[in-house]
């Protein structure tokens, strides 16, 4: 019984620390094999909660603000500009 708490005692973080490292290597990995080199292209400007199910979400994308509404069933686009440059805002 003994030997069993003392292998389970040494196995156990060693699995654990294991796992860890493999997900940070995953991290890693992602972010230098993706197409954008780490960088997304889709960013989550602003959104707002507009009643039980449903938001809606400003969307920048590759030089352009889309407006969309987001619900259960699904993405709807509402509006498309050109995206601000920092000193609008």
């Amino acid at each position: 019984m003994l030997w069993y708490l003392l292998k389970l005692a040494v196995v156990l973080p060693l699995i654990a620390g294991l796992a860890w490292a493999s997900l940070k290597l995953a991290r890693r990995m992602e972010k230098r094999f993706s197409p954008t080199g780490g960088e997304r292209s889709v960013r989550i400007i602003e959104t707002q909660w507009l009643g039980p199910g449903q938001r809606i979400a400003v969307l920048e994308f590759r030089g352009r603000e889309i407006l969309v509404s987001a619900s259960k069933q699904g993405l709807v686009r509402l509006a498309e500009l050109p995206a601000r440059s920092a000193a609008e805002d």
